[in-house]
């Protein structure tokens, strides 16, 4: 199954959200021990917007959060797909 990102169904996305690469860097920057403010200022982003992202989609393991990217995007696909009443 290919990636949901990679997906020729799935449209762009709006600059309101992250995009996929963005939480790999997100992922590759907690992992190598940077801020958050720093990963903020890295990505043009609030660090609000970054610390946000990994409270809400960080899986606990073995006692740390862990933040698995590929995971996150295909909930945030699956959310933008369903039907959202008007």
């Amino acid at each position: 199954m290919p990636p949901t990102h990679m997906a020729p169904w799935a449209e762009p996305r709006t600059g309101r959200y992250l995009s996929f690469s963005e939480r790999e860097d997100i992922a590759i920057e907690r992992a190598n021990g940077v801020g958050i403010r720093a990963i903020a200022c890295k990505l043009g982003r609030s660090p609000s917007t970054v610390s946000r992202e990994i409270r809400r989609n960080a899986a606990i393991r073995s006692g740390r959060m862990d933040y698995r990217p590929s995971t996150t995007q295909r909930h945030a696909d699956r959310a933008a797909r369903r039907h959202k009443k008007s």
